[in-house]
């Protein structure tokens, strides 16, 4: 565990150093509130309301983003948010009553750092690789989270043609140890368009897919169509409506975020 909270740190402090020499960026705050129903291969249905807390700074080159979310879960005793349905005959430990119990606090947070390592100005095509850690500060005993340091590469590409962007990520993460549940290192994939309606409005669908994380779990497949508004004086929003395609994902779910620049 200590080699991966170092590795963790280094990473997230040589982007921020790499900030630091570089030019003035914007930093936003905000908050969102997020929810999803679906019964994951089980007979009782889970829901899931969360409330993210969110940070984010950007320059030219970089993002970092940050990520504390709040949740409240109703959900039988092997389910897990972000997890999914799993085999409780492995390595758990959590002893919960029979049906769905509601549990709630501070989920885990999620730190990630992205570098545009390129972009064609003239073509309108780029390239962004991005590192992210999953910090264990949600009480797995509640059944909150796992209880795992988890870190994930990804690398993004998109393409845009007039007013339709095309992009696609494909990435990897890697599980840390958990006391509660086995958990398999995954491939994880999107791809999707969006259309800038004016200056401050656009919409898009995506696809995103990812291998099943437990022996006894699911894959996840979801379909998500958004909206994104840019306001005055940086401020954005966001919109979503989920539809889940496997046992891994929700049946559906919708969300919102908020996001003020300064």
């Amino acid at each position: 565990m200590g080699s991966v909270w170092a590795r963790s740190a280094f990473a997230l402090a040589a982007a921020a150093a790499a900030l630091a020499h570089g030019a003035e960026g914007e930093l936003s705050v905000g908050a969102g509130a997020n929810y999803s129903t679906g019964r994951y291969g089980d007979s009782t249905p889970t829901r899931i309301w969360s409330i993210p807390f969110l940070a984010r700074y950007e320059t030219d080159r970089w993002t970092l983003k940050l990520t504390v979310p709040y949740l409240r879960v109703t959900s039988p005793a092997n389910v897990i948010p972000g997890v999914g349905r799993f085999d409780e005959s492995g390595r758990s430990r959590r002893r919960r009553a029979a049906g769905a119990t509601t549990e709630s606090g501070l989920g885990d947070t999620v730190a990630s750092a992205t570098y545009t390592a390129y972009y064609d100005d003239a073509a309108k095509r780029g390239l962004d690789l991005t590192g992210k850690v999953k910090l264990p500060t949600a009480d797995a005993d509640k059944g909150l989270g796992t209880g795992s340091t988890d870190e994930s590469v990804q690398v993004d590409l998109y393409q845009t043609q007039d007013r339709f962007t095309i992009f696609a990520d494909i990435g990897y993460t890697f599980f840390g140890h958990s006391d509660f549940v086995q958990l398999d290192n995954v491939l994880y994939y999107g791809l999707g368009f969006s259309e800038k309606l004016d200056p401050a409005n656009s919409l898009g669908v995506s696809y995103d897919a990812r291998q099943r994380v437990t022996p006894g779990g699911a894959p996840q497949r979801e379909l998500t169509a958004f909206w994104n508004r840019r306001m005055d004086r940086g401020t954005r929003l966001q919109a979503y409506v989920l539809k889940g395609f496997a046992d891994g994902s929700p049946d559906w779910g919708v969300g919102v975020s908020l996001l003020r620049g300064f």
